[in-house]
């Protein structure tokens, strides 16, 4: 079996996928709020009568990209073992002070104020629930902001931080984690962090050893699957005979129009995928114009006018300077 860094490396995450209920108030939240931009307004492939919204940074970016399914009045989910329990974002160490103040403004309690592994994170969670977490840090990166957004530059979002699991065998995810690049850096108590060696975004991957936590219950708030980083589609074919080497299973290679995907579970249960990079999501309309109207792969036109009836309506805010709201 070839060591991660003979492959095409995988440097951080690709994106985060979970369930919302109401579509408008996630919308709200995720833009108004927390300034991120939605770059592509379309269905759930599966499920046509479902929105999928990605948000992310001006052009989507690898590494930025947060979506969801929202599904009027779904039942609030449990978060348990071999679940994702959080979704980190990163901003700058300066910013923190900001954020407080802005979460606070608009009704957004923070739940919590902690120091993990030497940066700051502020602990919040979005209108279903899902556990959210700022942190705060010099090395941060920077997304692209091409765009003026509802917060300023200075204290924008730059991605993702990373992610935690919610895992009873500490060692059978980890050792997956390393056979996908993830260096074993550090622990605090039951967590333990793994790390690529890369400076992208999504680049942690923390780890919560509850052997004794029950399997919870998917629904709103709840986080379906999180997907990594493949640089092209030869290095996901590479990927995926890495992983059939582990014994999990994996699908085909699937066209999600805006990446190519493939997906297994790791032993704990949470939901893998291994996303390419390109084409990205300007393949069917211009980055200024992202997320602006809905967009369906060409199997599914046909049926455009059938599934804007059962979509319900969205209105989407004009983006207005921070000091509105």
């Amino acid at each position: 079996m070839l060591e991660p860094e003979k492959l095409n490396a995988i440097v951080g995450l690709h994106h985060v996928t979970a369930i919302a209920s109401d579509p408008q108030r996630n919308l709200d939240f995720y833009t108004r709020i927390l300034g991120l931009r939605l770059v592509k307004r379309t269905i759930n492939f599966d499920d046509p009568g479902t929105y999928h919204f990605y948000f992310g940074d001006y052009k989507g970016s690898p590494g930025t990209i947060l979506t969801f399914f929202p599904w009027p009045n779904a039942k609030r989910g449990v978060v348990g073992s071999g679940e994702v329990a959080v979704t980190a974002f990163s901003v700058p160490a300066t910013s923190l002070e900001f954020w407080e103040e802005r979460l606070l403004a608009v009704g957004v309690p923070i739940e919590l104020q902690l120091q993990r592994f030497g940066n700051h994170v502020l602990s919040l969670r979005d209108p279903d629930g899902m556990r959210l977490e700022l942190v705060g840090h010099i090395d941060c990166g920077r997304a692209d902001l091409s765009k003026e957004g509802e917060v300023p530059a200075e204290h924008a979002i730059q991605g993702f931080f990373g992610v935690t699991l919610n895992e009873a065998d500490l060692e059978s995810t980890g050792m997956v984690l390393e056979k996908m690049g993830f260096d074993r850096t550090d622990e605090e108590g039951n967590r333990f962090r793994f790390s690529t060696k890369s400076e992208a975004p999504g680049r942690h991957i923390d780890v919560l050893h509850q052997p004794d936590l029950e399997y919870g219950e998917l629904g709103a708030g709840s986080i379906h699957h999180i997907a990594f980083r493949a640089s092209d589609d030869a290095a996901q074919l590479k990927w995926r005979e890495e992983i059939l080497g582990l014994s999990l299973d994996v699908t085909p290679v699937l066209d999600r129009t805006y990446f190519h995907s493939i997906y297994f579970r790791e032993p704990g249960g949470v939901l893998f995928e291994i996303a390419t990079d390109p084409p990205g999501f300007s393949v069917d309309e211009p980055f200024e114009m992202l997320g602006e109207t809905l967009k369906l792969p060409d199997w599914l036109e046909p049926q455009r006018s059938t599934i804007e009836r059962i979509l319900p309506p969205i209105a989407l805010s004009p983006r207005r300077p921070n000091s509105e709201i």
